[in-house]
């Protein structure tokens, strides 16, 4: 499904992470703009460090999906630790963003068990300078979460870009 958002857990039915919902607005994704964003998650393992990231990120090309490069830490990048990128960004100690802190999301590793929901939340969207090759079009990611070497949650994304 090209132009619009969609997405499904790739992973066997064993990952123990498993996204349940999942809703994105506006379809296209405008920048810089608003983004609303719904999710449910369920996770039946605790998640800790070190948490493996790893993304690949396809743009349609005509008929063909070409995989971008990792550049400046965008693209399809491998992250061998999230949980010290998470410290790096949010310093161990404060409290999460919202809306995260309203619905009692967590924003540091380790993340426990249990489910966990983001009713409707409105994101903005800055004006960013997007590398050359982030241009409108459409998109799909594949992103694989690990640790140790066991797959703990595998998602993939389809959506169009149109920034301004």
């Amino acid at each position: 499904q090209v132009g619009g958002f969609s997405w499904e857990n790739c992973g066997d039915r064993r990952d123990p992470v498993v996204l349940q919902s999942l809703s994105v607005a506006p379809d296209p994704i405008s920048i810089p703009g608003s983004l609303r964003v719904s999710a449910a998650v369920s996770s039946s393992k605790t998640m800790a460090s070190p948490l493996k990231v790893v993304l690949v990120v396809e743009k349609a090309l005509g008929d063909l999906w070409i995989q971008l490069p990792c550049i400046d830490q965008l693209g399809s990048c491998t992250y061998n630790d999230i949980c010290t990128i998470l410290d790096n960004l949010i310093p161990p100690g404060t409290t999460c963003p919202e809306p995260l802190l309203t619905y009692g999301i967590p924003c540091h590793c380790p993340f426990k068990a249990g489910s966990y929901s983001l009713p409707a939340s409105d994101f903005i969207l800055p004006d960013v300078e997007l590398p050359a090759w982030m241009t409108n079009g459409n998109y799909r990611v594949r992103a694989v979460v690990s640790n140790g070497g066991e797959e703990l949650a595998c998602v993939k994304l389809a959506f169009s870009l149109q920034s301004h």
